[in-house]
């Protein structure tokens, strides 16, 4: 009995019993650019919310997003370098959780099955995941582009009237797509790394997703506010497309801030 390599193709092709540590680089790197997305999408919710205190304190966020309290001028260059980060980490978190969806029919149904056998909850949590992924590969782009090239139309004014006159339905199926995946991720990057574990894995699972149902309420309920404050701004000004926005206390003739 010989004991070479089986010949294939006629090529003697020797089995290497040495594995490849690709996949787990991957999963580090999707769980890596997942949390900055994710986390960076809470704070943006946070800083676009600024219109819900006032519309004076959504201009100073956009002004220090512009650099003006750095350099004591505006540079609206600054919010499309953020905004090309941000792309770089979507296309590669896109990318690599691509690898993980159902490749065929035969793959899909035998998920789906698996889905309705088992009615684990988790597993429902990573199809909404899917689904909701899938949707911002179409949604996000154009939100994205748009902040890249137009970074000075950003404001009271400006993001007033662009949720007014075309972008509010785009922006509230994003906001839901967004807030589930976004919120289901870090919810499931904290099972699976063991963040938070403690001494009973099963009690803080639970924990963790209470938790996650709170923030993705509490965020959902934020965001739509955030989205009719933008709304009712830009029905205001329908009759003046265009107008810059200025602070108040320009208009009361105090010195001037950044323009």
């Amino acid at each position: 009995m010989t004991t070479d390599s089986t010949l294939i193709a006629g090529a003697g092709l020797m089995d290497r019993a040495t594995k490849s540590h690709w996949p787990a680089r991957m999963d580090l790197w999707q769980s890596a650019t997942g949390l900055f997305l994710g986390l960076f999408m809470w704070g943006h919710m946070f800083f676009v919310a600024s219109i819900l205190i006032s519309t004076d304190a959504m201009w100073m966020v956009t002004k220090m997003f512009e650099g003006y309290y750095i350099f004591g001028t505006s540079h609206p260059v600054l919010v499309s370098g953020v905004v090309a980060l941000v792309i770089v980490f979507f296309v590669a978190h896109a990318f690599l959780a691509m690898r993980k969806f159902p490749a065929n029919y035969r793959q899909y149904r035998a998920f789906i099955g698996h889905k309705n056998l088992f009615r684990h909850a988790d597993t429902t949590l990573w199809w909404v995941q899917l689904v909701t992924g899938f949707l911002m590969f179409f949604l996000a782009p154009a939100h994205l582009y748009q902040m890249l090239m137009n970074p000075g139309a950003i404001g009271p004014y400006g993001s007033g009237e662009r949720v007014f006159t075309a972008w509010w339905p785009l922006y509230l199926i994003l906001l839901f797509c967004v807030e589930l995946h976004g919120g289901i991720g870090l919810y499931r990057l904290s099972v699976k790394w063991g963040w938070f574990e403690g001494k009973d894995p099963d009690a803080s699972r639970r924990r963790l997703s209470l938790l996650k149902w709170g923030l993705t309420v509490f965020f959902l309920v934020l965001g739509l506010l955030t989205l009719v404050a933008y709304y009712k701004i830009g029905w205001e000004i329908r009759d003046n497309p265009g107008v810059h926005y200025t602070p108040t206390w320009v208009q009361a003739g105090a010195p001037g801030g950044p323009q």
